[in-house]
């Protein structure tokens, strides 16, 4: 019977799965011949299936390398297995991401199959020009080497970046599908990501500890299934939220769901809430049964984890099959905007209201990614100090309040006003990187939370490697004490700035949501590494004296000052068919404008300076008191014996 409850998991997520998607095109449409070009039945079919069966490849090797390299030993044999499992969920993506390709190739160009050079030479065409092509290529590119990289790699670092470049896969797919119109297009992207990331650690965990039961003890798997409990509540949370921030842009009203499309995302509403319930069946009571039973059966368990992978098996198939269906809102495009502004064109929304105080702190445009970010990062602060607290343990209350503050910062310069201007203004643009470089680090890094998860994460003892171990280890690694050095992270500061603005970086981080992205975390990044070099509490390999502080600190900013009067100054205009091209009547010009971005990083980074060069000032004082009442204890332990050695010496030499 348990061997039967084993084999009944993964086999009911493909039946489930495969009926679902299958039921949901007939239902809601999404398989049926257009009125015109019509690419047969084997198409129209075919490519959201393969679809599916590229969410579950996808799943399978994400959520297998996670659990491998946060829940189990590389010491022991499931750790093996795991990867395997990851290896063959690989093989499955590339493979199927190739007839997704070869499917949609035959869906958009209504090309008959032959055999002939000039079909060969249309389908080249199609993966090498074409942005669709070109997703899909990358993605089968990227599949097949997480294949061969998870047989080759078993170094938990190693597999690490193979993670990361597995989830990099992802975003290929994000920028397909229904993404939204252009005033919704980046609001949807992160969403979809978000949703296929977290949809995978959470299907693909669970199969991989399916998978691996065969060498899991019962106390093994009892410790495997509480540390892949917190990973499926993050990613519950995750998936529910993306899941609501894709239907509100693409069923926008209560009267869409009860159109096709509208029920099949009830249908994954449902199958959600009935997920969220197993989750609260495991952490509450099921986990905790399997630990104290004294009896060796545990079909009963893996009956419930069968369930549980055919409600995920719904809702993989209902989102396949959501995919191929049409939204009830129409997805608008530039040329459709009522707002005829060459701005409209150019970033595919209409244009905001005129800038104002009162408008910078009362129109938002949220990015999902960094409004989860800041709320897990202040969530898990907060549980950290309460964790402390619980023990008996002290944490300083300012540290909170600087953390809690710089995370409500961040969350307003990636969400709030300054983020619906900088798309049209180069000054609103450089408040929010200055915000960013210098004034969101300035609160972090005094937060310590390095410290904090040393004190309060527990260490493990079972030779995986959690939270605290992954921390500890990339703290303690040779490139962050490369990158951490005081005089390379001032380096990677001052030159960082003037590389972005003055190559094609700053053209892909405007025009690009992807690029837009990796400049937060950048900027955020170098000016993080920066701050802790000067007045860093966490542990640092690199702990250079006061005054070289000072004179490293006095030295970046001299080259920021420069940045800020050569925009100041210049008489050429970055990005002129961007920030020039807005058709705008604010009163001021694109290079007036620009000239007032160079003002605004001269002088809004004098204030972090200040505040830094305060805070080093303070803790040299600090640090020479204590030295002294250092001193003065020895002098009291030994008579002052080091005194009277330096005053005979002196004698000496007289």
């Amino acid at each position: 019977m348990l061997r039967i409850s084993r084999i009944a998991g993964p086999a009911l997520l493909l039946v489930v799965a495969f009926t679902a998607v299958v039921a949901g095109l007939q239902f809601g449409g999404g398989a049926d011949a257009p009125i015109l070009l019509d690419p047969g039945a084997v198409v129209r079919w075919g490519l959201p299936i393969a679809k599916l069966f590229v969410n579950l490849g996808l799943a399978a090797t994400i959520g297998a390398l996670l659990i491998a390299i946060f829940a189990m030993s590389p010491k022991r044999d499931e750790f093996t297995l795991t990867l395997d499992f990851a290896a063959a969920g690989a093989a499955l993506w590339a493979v199927a991401s190739a007839f997704t390709g070869f499917f949609t190739f035959l869906a958009v160009r209504n090309q008959p199959i032959d055999f002939t050079s000039a079909f060969g030479d249309v389908l080249a065409s199609f993966l090498t020009v074409t942005e669709l092509g070109q997703a899909w290529l990358a993605t089968v590119l990227i599949g097949a080497a997480v294949t061969v990289l998870c047989f080759a790699v078993r170094n938990p670092t190693g597999l690490a970046f193979v993670l990361v470049l597995a989830i990099a896969g992802l975003v290929p797919m994000a920028l397909q599908g229904h993404s939204g119109g252009t005033a919704d297009h980046d609001a949807a992207t992160s969403a979809i990501f978000l949703h296929l990331m977290f949809a995978a650690l959470w299907l693909g965990g669970l199969l991989a500890i399916a998978i691996a039961q065969p060498k899991l003890t019962k106390s093994r798997l009892t410790l495997v299934l509480r540390r892949y409990s917190t990973i499926a509540l993050i990613s519950f949370i995750v998936v529910a939220v993306s899941g609501y921030v894709s239907a509100e842009i693409r069923v926008e009203n209560l009267s869409n769901l009860l159109t096709p499309y509208g029920l099949l995302v009830l249908v994954k509403v449902f199958a959600l809430i009935m997920l969220g319930l197993f989750g609260a069946v495991y952490r509450n009571y099921a986990i905790g049964r399997l630990e104290s039973s004294h009896t060796k059966s545990r079909g009963w368990f893996w009956w419930i984890v069968s369930a549980e992978l055919a409600f995920m098996g719904l809702a993989s198939g209902a989102a396949a099959a959501l995919a191929a269906t049409p939204t009830p809102v129409p997805e608008v495009v530039a040329a459709d905007i009522p707002d005829s502004s060459p701005a409209a064109y150019l970033t595919g929304s209409p244009l905001p209201p005129p800038v104002s105080a009162s408008n910078l702190f009362s129109l938002w445009s949220f990015d999902l990614i960094w409004v989860l970010i800041c709320a897990f990062a202040i969530f898990f602060y907060l549980a950290g100090v309460w964790r402390l607290h619980k023990r008996g343990d002290s944490w300083p209350i300012h540290r909170t309040v600087f953390w809690v503050v710089g995370m409500l910062l961040l969350f307003y310069i990636t969400n709030g006003g300054v983020n619906v201007y900088e798309g049209y203004l180069f000054s609103m643009h450089m408040l929010g990187h200055m915000t960013l470089g210098m004034m969101i680090p300035v609160l972090l890094v005094p937060g310590a939370p390095v410290t904090l998860a040393m004190r309060a994460i527990a260490k493990r003892t079972d030779g995986s490697r959690g939270a605290r171990e992954w921390i500890l280890l990339i703290v303690h690694s040779r490139y962050m004490a490369i990158i951490g050095h005081p005089v390379v992270a001032a380096g990677i500061f001052v030159v960082s700035l003037w590389v972005f603005y003055y190559t094609p970086l700053f053209r892909w981080a405007t025009t690009d949501h992807v690029g837009h992205e990796w400049m937060i975390i950048h900027f955020l990044g170098s000016g993080y590494l920066f701050v802790q070099a000067l007045i860093g509490v966490d542990p640092s390999p690199h702990r250079p004296a006061f005054p070289i502080r000072l004179l490293i600190l006095l030295a970046a900013m001299a080259f920021h000052a420069f940045f800020g009067l050569g925009l100041m100054t210049g008489t050429g205009l970055l990005l002129a068919d961007w920030y020039g091209a807005m058709g705008w009547d604010t009163g001021v010009s694109a290079l007036q404008d620009q000239r007032i971005g160079g003002g605004i990083a001269w002088s809004v980074g004098e204030i972090p300076t200040i505040s830094l060069a305060i805070a080093v000032a303070i803790m040299w004082r600090r640090s020479d008191g204590r030295a002294s009442v250092r001193y003065d204890r020895k002098a009291e332990r030994d008579g002052d014996a080091e005194l009277d050695a330096y005053n005979e010496m002196l004698a000496e030499r007289r």
